[in-house]
């Protein structure tokens, strides 16, 4: 009997072979279903690096103090140890709210004085070539080079690191200022002038907001210099606050403990600080400035 082939059968003979396999689609569902995979700018990869980045540093710190079988630096145990003791004891919360409070008034001082004096010196030259020599004097001697001469003049008061912090801060911020006004752009003056404004409304109205975010950026600065300086006049100066806490816990039984629970706290502290200040970035007065 003669077998006829049908050209149909011939065709599903001679084709090629289909790839049925479930995988591009399982892969596909697997990247439905976690999208933050495929996304490095994810919130949560924001969240991970730098909680991941803290827990490596605190392993190694943990195993560096182990394997240098270290008697005296503390290991993350320790410290936290450390802060819950001082909790305990009411210092914790005292000695930052003393830190703080010196912080407060005297960088509040060095804004109030140094963001006026900057714009009114980088608008009018003859002005800014009078006092410029003198901040270019004043700015680089240290604040610390200061504390002799705070102690004398104030004692052993919150005046003393009050001024000190002044003085860290108030150059900053002028030089920030004043730099923001003569780099700014002459189409705001221009069209200022085309309105007829006044000298007043001219600095309040177009000047100032002009040169926010440069004067944020120095105001930035300036908090992260003031803290380190309210620190180091604490050791000196004072009877409370962070700094004393150090040179205090130093002294008192060479608790290194305390010593690295206080240096804890100051560096939350400006962490914090600097969140807070960069808040102000986002307001829409203050925003636009950084898309020039």
């Amino acid at each position: 009997m003669k077998v006829l082939s049908s050209p149909m059968l011939g065709n599903q003979t001679n084709s090629a072979p289909i790839d049925v396999s479930p995988q591009p689609v399982i892969a596909a569902s697997a990247r439905k279903s976690a999208p933050w995979l495929r996304n490095p700018d994810s919130r949560l990869w924001k969240i991970v690096r730098p909680v991941g980045m803290v827990a490596l540093f605190l392993t190694a710190w943990g195993l560096a103090v182990r394997l240098s079988h270290s008697a005296l630096f503390p290991t993350p145990g320790n410290v936290v140890r450390g802060i819950a003791e001082l909790i305990e004891k009411g210092l914790l919360l005292k000695y930052i709210i003393a830190s703080l409070f010196r912080v407060s008034w005297g960088f509040t001082l060095a804004v109030v004085i140094g963001v006026p004096l900057g714009l009114v010196l980088g608008w009018y030259s003859r002005a800014f070539q009078a006092f410029n020599p003198l901040i270019q004097i004043f700015r680089p001697i240290s604040p610390i080079a200061w504390i002799p001469v705070a102690i004398l003049w104030f004692g052993v008061s919150d005046a003393a690191p009050i001024f000190l912090i002044f003085l860290a801060s108030v150059f900053p911020i002028t030089v920030s200022a004043i730099a923001a006004v003569q780099n700014m752009q002459l189409v705001y003056l221009r069209a200022a002038q085309n309105f007829g404004l006044s000298t007043g409304e001219l600095f309040r109205q177009v000047i100032f907001r002009a040169c926010l975010p440069q004067i944020i950026t120095g105001i930035r600065i300036a908090l992260g210099v003031a803290w380190l300086v309210v620190v180091a006049a604490e050791m000196i100066a004072v009877n409370s606050g962070l700094g004393y806490l150090i040179i205090d816990a130093r002294n008192a039984g060479k608790r290194y403990d305390l010593v690295v629970a206080g240096m804890v706290m100051i560096g939350l502290i400006g962490l914090i600080l600097d969140l807070l200040v960069r808040q102000l970035e986002k307001f829409d007065e203050v925003r636009w400035g950084y898309s020039r």
